[in-house]
């Protein structure tokens, strides 16, 4: 399991997101781990997802990282 900010914001992503991702430069994907780190610490409603299922709220927290960046 990765354990860098970035490995772990790519391994919440699905396959085709996650390829897309890769192909950007490291800063953006820099970025994008960091304002998905923020996601997690801030949303309470992923809070209470992770309590029940923290991949999940991983990946939706990835999902909305990704929505708003597009």
């Amino acid at each position: 399991m990765p354990t860098d900010a970035v490995g772990r914001f790519l391994a919440a992503l699905g396959p085709e997101r996650r390829e897309a991702v890769t192909g950007r430069p490291q800063e953006e994907q820099e970025r994008l781990a960091a304002a998905w780190e923020r996601e997690l610490a801030s949303d309470d409603e992923l809070d209470t997802l992770d309590e029940l299922s923290p991949p999940a709220a991983e990946a939706e927290a990835a999902r909305r990282v990704l929505e708003r960046d597009a």
